[in-house]
């Protein structure tokens, strides 16, 4: 019988097969990397950001005290004014003639009360000799003092002519800009007319009016009763335009109102701004980022590292023993920046990762790198 031989590919077709199964095990897969940042603690700025509208910080209306024609007007429209300057000319005349008739009343009013005092006296040494009735010298006595009381009222006329001439000057009752006049030389103007002449505004320093809901002022108020938040004390306000940018100087927070408005259930706080160049005018629409309180033991975040559960709350992803991930439920307060504000879930020390979260699964161990970015304390 013949014998068959395998041949040289059959062998060599054997032996692969042989060290395919005999040979080393599969390499392991890499870990996933991810980025993670140490959190530290720290006494952290409570920021919050309202929205308002600038007011000047004092209004006058511009009002005549007396009646009569407009002869000037003593100022430009848009300008700005002191206070007393002169804004406008009444016709003085009628009024000028009745302070000159005060004046000679007055003179009269004089005269006639050395005249009685010197007769009150005389009837006096008269009436102690018996060379008149006692009756004639209290008639005598009595002329006097009524025509000093004649004086005194002359005198209060006059007092009154001079005011109202005083008025025939219509004055600016505070420094400030003044708007557009509602009346042109020639026009005749009363004491107890509605409409105003015209107003000043004051707008430096200028008023910022926010609002703040009733709820986040009183949880406000209870953090810093239980110790939770520190207070800011005099910290600097900044005010963004309705454009985004920024307004180069900075408020002081003055006071919160005692009252809560019914129609919208907000509180209102009112911010003090320097505006030296009146380039803030009234009715501007703004926000406002104040401090509202220090958080003690507060972590910053990154906002990429936080995400949502099923329910909706916050959580985050941080590697623990041996740089297996876990999932920490954590306590956010408002945004700062580019971070989250965390009051609670999280401890100073915990690398909490910020980079890689889609490979890296709860239990899974992983290969820990710095993060790109840390975050900052630096607010916005």
């Amino acid at each position: 019988m013949r014998r068959s031989f395998p041949s040289a590919a059959a062998i060599a077709l054997a032996a692969a097969l042989l060290s395919s199964c005999g040979g080393q095990p599969a390499p392991t897969p890499p870990l996933p990397k991810v980025g993670v940042i140490v959190t530290q603690a720290g006494a952290i700025p409570l920021m919050t950001e309202l929205t308002g509208r600038t007011m000047p910080s004092e209004t006058a209306e511009v009002r005549p005290q007396v009646s009569g024609l407009i002869t000037a007007r003593l100022f430009t429209e848009g300008s700005q004014v002191e206070k007393g300057q002169a804004l406008y000319q009444v016709d003085p005349r009628p009024y000028a003639a009745t302070d000159a008739q005060a004046r000679a009343a007055l003179a009269n009013a004089q005269a006639a009360v050395e005249a009685n005092r010197l007769k009150a006296e005389r009837y006096r040494t008269l009436s102690a000799t018996g060379g008149i009735s006692k009756q004639d010298a209290a008639d005598a006595e009595a002329s006097w003092q009524q025509s000093r009381a004649q004086v005194a009222a002359a005198r209060a006329a006059l007092d009154a002519a001079r005011i109202n001439l005083g008025f025939t000057r219509i004055i600016a009752p505070i420094s400030g800009r003044i708007g557009q006049s509602s009346v042109t030389r020639g026009a005749l103007v009363t004491s107890d007319q509605p409409t105003a002449l015209a107003k000043i505004q004051r707008l430096d320093p200028i008023w910022v009016d926010i609002q703040q809901s009733s709820a986040d002022f009183i949880a406000l108020r209870h953090s810093l009763e239980s110790g939770q938040l520190t207070s800011a004390g005099s910290a600097p306000v900044h005010i963004v335009l309705s454009d985004g940018t920024e307004w180069p100087g900075t408020g002081q927070l003055d006071f919160a109102d005692i009252d809560v408005n019914e129609q919208t259930g907000t509180v209102t706080l009112r911010v003090t701004v320097p505006n030296p160049r009146g380039d803030l005018l009234p009715g501007l629409f703004v926000k406002a980022r104040l401090t509202q309180g220090m958080v003690r033991g507060g972590i910053l975040v990154p906002q990429a590292a936080v995400t949502r559960d099923q329910r909706g709350n916050p959580v985050v992803l941080i590697v623990g023993k041996g740089d297996v991930i876990e999932t920490r439920a954590v306590t956010t307060a408002t945004t700062f920046g580019p971070n989250w504000l965390v009051t609670g879930g999280l401890r100073p020390g915990e690398r909490v990762v910020t980079e890689g979260q889609l490979t890296a699964r709860p239990g899974t161990r992983v290969k820990v790198m710095p993060a790109s970015a840390s975050p900052t304390e630096k607010g916005g």
